[in-house]
């Protein structure tokens, strides 16, 4: 078999790499670059920090904790970053990208910016800080003010003692009030103010009325604005307090306690004017503050800027940097410590590509010494490396999800791809919920391209990752609905039925008689609604899980022989796999025979006297019982068959005889092959002893050491370990055979749930409603319908859908799987320094003269890529034909043959862009000018989606003059004909209305030699401008 198949895994190689020392690096990142090569680690027993190039991974880790830190900040300032791909050109070029000189550059320059923006960050911090303090201040003075004024308004109010047993006074009388309210406040009564947070004043007020004995005056208000502290990410609600007091102590003990509670004092004089002095100062200062905060914001707002141009480039080059020296870590030094010794896997067809790439290095370094690639001989067991495309890609994670398949192993992966959706199908058979996912995954599958483009979210990224799947699992649903004949638990009456219903009901129950016909595909429909529907649909679909359970797993089983075949084990067919199939087919493959012979008898036929041929119908779950608690007895009423006791008591008799057989033969074939080893191998050291005096060279023995060295040591052979394993697997394997075939009857159950669920939600919702007539009935027919569809799409296709996707999934892994997949393997995993494919949108510009096929063209890219086009001309003409005021402008500069002037241009190009954001697109004859390019340039820099292509399409004069004499348009549609290439089927009229050809206004040679004059003097030098390097030629000199 070719190396290369779907079948199995790749073909592996071990590779050994001598790489010179000076172009190890570029040799290395060519490698990643290609992504084929899986290295091994040949410094296993070296700690990490005591590897070759672990400065640089320090230098390159710290790299990458800036570009963190900053990646933080422009997150925090929701500040986008320019995509990799257009990033600023500091660092995109790839080949000075890794270079010693590059990377120490972007060291320095990540630290710039680290320092400049940490510096603004802590002078952000101090002024918001600052300005904290002078807004707190701000609000004491004013509340200060305001309880002042209302002592002086109120001067009852003030209390000399709010403690009943306190006999110190506060305030002696009205006359200390009055001394307050005047400001002068007398000199053994002093205050303190500040500010709290709002959740601690109630309870600074309780600590302070018990700690004073209510010896205070106290008075409180809320801030109504919360403040921003920077050392909290949530805004803080705080409360401004005063607090009058007698004695020095006693206002130390009061401030303690407030600042113990993280309160803020500020110092407010006793005097009015001077308040008013202190409030003057102070919203001055905090009108600097803003000014110099503003002023800092906007400084790192645009050192922040110039940071996001080209950070993702930064970070794409540090994470290829950090691999390539990882990797660089695993190899080893020879002894002249020149050269570096490496050793990976790589798929044998990969091998040229490998050596091409070794070349591609040192042709890049300039080194003296080419590197050297051998293939090495071992027996260590390679990496498993399934190639894989769009459409077996979900497939293969699926079984991959349970086990990597061991190397060279038959890929199951494979046949999943029909297996897993036709017993999904089993399970979710309705004909309708098939044709919903259909077109759903279809869907997908149509715009996949225009998707891949989308940043998708997680579960819709993994709904359109498994497209594939959910389309053949659709597909296969529509199949099984045709069987089952059930359409959103509707019947389809295709074709005549097989039974017919008597015209006359009477009173008793009605039976339906057979017409002789049968049903040319699926069920009848007359067993929908039929009393009996749910006995006969079950006793069906309960026999076919079996069916497809036994043959699901007689595959399976089958999977072993090329396995054993491929892997030189032909002795493990008949000693293992032949008594397994045996014991499973002499069992329930009987059973499948007992169940299809059962469905090919009429049990109710007669002979010519009426007599019937038949017993009643035996149960098959009592026969199989029986078998084995009374072999070979069979009841007369329980006999399906003539000779049946016999059969089951020889089908019994060799299901027991291959249980020895499966528990015995193996070790033995293993022990036998174990002594002629074992006998080989002594007689090779003997004879190699004489051979080697003749024979072996300096440069053979030394290939045989480092064969020697690399071949991992055999297990040493435990008889008992394998006796031992042997019957595990025997146990496992008889016990299995029953528990796996009962499993497959999930295939039934969820069948039944999901076709009475279906016929339930009818019932409850549009079935209720068909009766009702006149607008209400109307009205009601559609709510329901909505409710019902909704109800559809969530409960049984997703929910439903999810339910029977994880049933096959079970079926798959454990009942599939336990026959034949050992899954021992382990994945490829190469070197891969490629960046992940960016989700680039389309913006692609088409440039032309008129007539020169834009239009064309772009028609032909649109339906093949469904890409829209936007077309400039189009715009103008349907504001020429609706009359807008761009119209008339526009239809007079089109009559004198000159280009439109570019502020209209602009306007209306650039309000369909902005529609178009998210989207891609083609433009169809913009820009035109010098001034419409650099427009649509600074839009698209601005929007971080440049340019992707430029297409310039060259074609001479006399070629677009000959096609506009002979081109013709049906206006209403916009559809061209061209008598040379592309003529009607009728002469003058439109192919799909039969309406008449017209020539536009501006198809004649002389607005067309004007114009054309017009794009050779203002369009084409715009070539040479900001869009010159996207730009290409594509040459047209015929007229087809």
């Amino acid at each position: 078999m070719s190396d290369e198949s779907l079948f199995r895994s790749a073909t592996m190689s071990l590779i050994q790499l001598y790489i010179p020392s000076e172009s190890v690096h570029a040799t290395v990142t060519e490698l990643g670059e290609l992504g084929n090569i899986q290295f091994r680690d040949l410094n296993p027993d070296v700690a990490p920090f005591q590897r070759t190039f672990v400065n640089e991974i320090r230098r390159l880790d710290e790299m990458d904790r800036r570009i963190q830190f900053l990646q933080e900040q422009l997150e925090r300032e929701a500040i986008s970053m320019r995509p990799r791909e257009s990033a600023a050109p500091f660092l995109v070029h790839e080949d000075q990208a890794g270079g010693p000189v590059f990377m120490e550059e972007l060291a320095k320059r990540l630290q710039e910016h680290e320092e400049r923006v940490t510096q603004m960050n802590h002078s952000h911090d101090a002024l918001q800080r600052r300005l904290l303090e002078l807004e707190e201040s701000k609000h004491v003075v004013r509340e200060t003010e305001v309880f002042f004024r209302h002592a002086e308004a109120e001067p009852a109010q003030v209390r000399v003692s709010m403690d009943e047993d306190a006999q110190a006074p506060l305030l002696e009388g009205q006359a200390g009030v009055r001394s307050l309210a005047a400001s002068g406040v007398p000199m053994d009564l002093e205050f303190v103010a500040g500010t709290i947070e709002r959740t601690h004043m109630a309870t600074l007020e309780r600590v302070l009325w018990r700690a004073m004995r209510g010896n205070l005056y106290m008075n409180y208000a809320e801030i109504p604005t919360p403040f921003e502290d920077p050392s909290r990410e949530e805004p803080v609600y705080k409360n401004v307090f005063v607090i009058f007091a007698h004695g020095t102590q006693v206002l130390a003990k009061i401030r303690k306690i407030c600042e113990s509670m993280n309160g803020t004092l500020y110092p407010v004089e006793s005097d009015t004017a001077q308040r008013e002095a202190r409030l003057h100062d102070v919203l001055e200062r905090i009108e600097d503050h803003e000014n110099i905060l503003y002023s800092t914001n906007a400084a790192r707002r645009t050192e922040l800027v110039r940071v996001a141009e080209s950070i993702a480039a930064w970070a794409d080059v540090v994470r290829r940097e950090k691999l390539v020296y990882n990797t660089m870590n695993q190899f080893q030094f020879d002894g002249n410590q020149k050269t570096l010794v490496a050793e990976g896997w790589v798929p044998s067809t990969d091998l040229a590509s490998v050596q091409l790439a070794l070349r591609r290095a040192t042709e890049t370094t300039g080194a003296h010494v080419s590197s050297v690639m051998q293939t090495m001989h071992t027996k260590e067991t390679p990496p498993t490396y399934q190639r894989t495309n769009k459409l077996t890609e979900g497939f293969q994670a699926i079984i991959d999800a349970y086990g990597y398949a061991t190397y060279q192993e038959a890929n199951p992966g494979l046949f999943s791809v029909i297996t897993f959706p036709f017993l999904f199908a089993v399970m979710f058979g309705d004909l309708g919920h098939g044709v919903l996912m259909l077109l759903a995954s279809g869907a997908m599958v149509l715009y996949e391209r225009k998707l891949l483009r989308t940043r998708l979210d997680e579960i819709t990224g993994m709904f359109f990752y498994g497209r594939y799947i959910i389309l053949l699992m659709g597909a296969f649903a529509i199949f099984t609905g045709i069987l089952y004949n059930d359409v959103f638990s509707r019947s389809m009456h295709l074709f005549a039925s097989g039974w017919s219903w008597p015209r006359d009901a009477g009173s008793g129950t009605l039976t339906a008689q057979s017409t002789g016909r049968v049903y040319p595909i699926g069920l009848d429909p007359a067993w929908h609604g039929a009393d009996n529907s749910l006995v006969f649909t079950n006793s069906l679909k309960m026999k076919l899980s079996v069916v497809l359970g036994v043959a699901h797993m007689t595959f399976a089983l089958f999977l072993n022989v090329p396995n054993h075949l491929h892997f030189k084990r032909a002795s493990f067919i008949w000693a293992e796999l032949v008594p397994q199939i045996l014991f499973l087919e002499s069992l329930f493959g009987y059973l499948v025979i007992t169940i299809v012979y059962k469905w090919a008898t009429d049990w109710y036929a007669t002979d010519a006297n009426g007599v019937p041929l038949h017993n009643s119908p035996p149960g098959l779950l009592n026969m199989l019982i029986y078998m084995f608690l009374k072999p070979g007895v069979v009841e007369p009423e329980a006999q399906l068959y003539k000779g049946q006791a016999t059969v089951q008591m020889g089908l019994l008799l060799l299901a027991l005889v291959c249980v020895p057989w499966m528990l015995c033969m193996k070790p033995y074939l293993l022990w036998k092959e174990h002594r002629q080893r074992q006998g080989a191998g002594y007689h090779a050291v003997g004879s190699a002893r004489g051979e080697q005096r003749i024979h072996a060279n300096e440069e053979d023995e030394r290939a045989m050491a480092e064969e020697l060295v690399n071949d991992e040591e055999e297990e040493p052979f435990e008889i008992g370990e394998v006796v031992i394993h042997q019957i595990i697997h025997t146990i496992e394997f008889c016990l299995g055979c029953i528990s796996n075939t009962a499993s497959y009857l999930r295939l039934w159950a969820l069948s039944l749930a999901h076709a009475q669920l279906s016929q339930v939600l009818w019932d409850m919702t549009i079935k209720n409603v068909f009766g009702m007539t006149g607008l209400f009935g109307v009205i009601a027919t559609v709510l329901a319908f909505a409710l019902w569809f909704v109800l559809t799409i969530a409960i049984l296709c997703v929910m439903e859908g999810l339910s029977a996707f994880l049933h096959a999934l079970r079926l798959h892994w454990v009942e599939g799987g336990s026959k034949h997949y050992e899954a021992a393997g382990y994945p490829f995993q190469p070197l891969t320094t490629a960046a992940a494919p960016v989700q680039q949108r389309l913006r692609m510009v088409m440039m032309g003269c008129p007539g020169s096929g834009k239009g064309t063209l772009c028609g032909r890219l649109q339906r093949r890529f469904q890409v829209p086009i936007l077309t400039a001309g189009d715009m103008l003409r349907w504001h020429v034909r609706h009359g807008t005021e761009v119209g008339r402008e526009a239809d007079r500069v089109i009559r004198a043959g000159s280009l439109m002037p570019d502020t209209t241009m602009m306007r209306l190009v650039g309000a369909e862009l902005e529609k178009r954001r998210d989207d891609d697109w083609i433009l169809d004859g913009f820009p035109r000018t010098d001034a419409q390019a650099e427009r649509l340039h600074e839009f698209l820099t601005r929007e971080h989606t440049p340019l992707s292509l430029v297409v310039h399409l060259s074609v001479p004069e006399e070629v677009i003059l000959q096609r506009i004499l002979e081109r013709w348009t049906h206006i209403p549609s916009g559809r061209v004909y061209n008598l040379s290439f592309n003529p009607p089927k009728r002469a003058g009229l439109d192919d799909i209305t039969g309406e008449p050809l017209e020539k536009r206004d501006d198809d004649n040679p002389d607005t067309f030699k004007r114009r054309i004059d017009s794009f050779h003097e203002k369009t084409e030098p715009m070539l040479q401008r900001p869009i010159a390097p996207l730009a290409r030629d594509a040459r047209g000199r015929h007229q087809r």
